[in-house]
């Protein structure tokens, strides 16, 4: 992967702020980001493919559910993954994709060039974020475009608080892979601390639990993590009628500690 096309662009004149270059390294950062097929395949594409292997490799999950009590009863089980779905969306650009991207150039020497100009700290967290929350939104949009396709999907009842527990969620869960982008050495370290934060925030967020199927203990835990947090306020948007405030709060909670924390921390080298 070059490095070129991110300090050309960061090539700031006289007078000229770094949050005035902001859409020039948004640029440069999506052409980046685009040209590693893995990381477009993970980002993207995983969503759509997770929700057609649970869909038709799993048995019994097309077929109604009868003995869950309501809002599940009346569901098929795959239905109750579009919770899941998005919050996959969230994870992988959040915690992999773009931890390892900043780490990458600080491994380089790009961020510590780009540290003798005016671009400050936030704004090259900022262009990343811009950039993962795009293919989040991609991904997401795949995903339940895709189960909408092969298996009908239910309507969500909360569409607007859907809305909101999906901003919260992705917002609060890419303050964790800022925090680890901000610090991690290398982008090999900053892949591997995402994983580790990526699979146990799934678990929580009901990937192999989900809706009806979650136990009392991993839901009271879950709700404290931003995946887990997220998944339950979905799940409550989509199939449900009542508000999240807890879930909700948990959310914001998380953004107002990491971001802040995130661009403190931020090393050039």
């Amino acid at each position: 992967m070059t490095t070129l096309p991110l300090t050309a662009h960061l090539h700031l004149g006289g007078g000229r702020t770094g949050m005035r270059g902001l859409p020039a390294l948004v640029r440069s950062e999506a052409r980046l980001f685009l040209r590693d097929p893995g990381t477009v395949f993970f980002s993207l594409a995983l969503p759509a493919t997770l929700v057609l292997g649970i869909g038709f490799a799993l048995p019994g999950m097309r077929d109604p559910i009868t003995d869950a009590g309501p809002p599940w009863d009346g569901l098929t089980p795959v239905a109750t993954f579009l919770p899941v779905v998005l919050a996959t969306a969230i994870a992988a650009p959040a915690l992999s994709t773009m931890p390892t991207f900043i780490a990458g150039y600080r491994e380089r020497g790009v961020l510590r060039r780009l540290s003798t100009t005016p671009m400050r700290p936030q704004g090259v967290l900022l262009a990343q974020v811009v950039v993962n929350v795009a293919a989040f939104a991609v991904a997401a949009a795949l995903g339940v475009a895709t189960a909408a396709l092969a298996f009908g999907i239910v309507v969500p009842r909360q569409v607007g608080l859907l809305v909101v527990a999906v901003l919260l969620g992705a917002a609060s869960t890419f303050g964790i892979g800022l925090v680890i982008a901000a610090v991690a050495p290398k982008g090999s370290t900053a892949g591997g601390l995402g994983m580790l934060a990526y699979f146990p925030l799934l678990f929580f967020a009901g990937m192999w639990t989900p809706g009806p199927a979650m136990p009392d203990a991993v839901a009271t835990v879950g709700r404290f993590t931003p995946l887990g947090a997220a998944g339950q306020a979905m799940n409550e948007a989509w199939f449900g009628t009542g508000v999240p405030a807890f879930e909700l709060v948990v959310m914001v909670a998380w953004v107002v500690v990491l971001y802040p924390v995130a661009a403190r921390i931020f090393r050039w080298s």
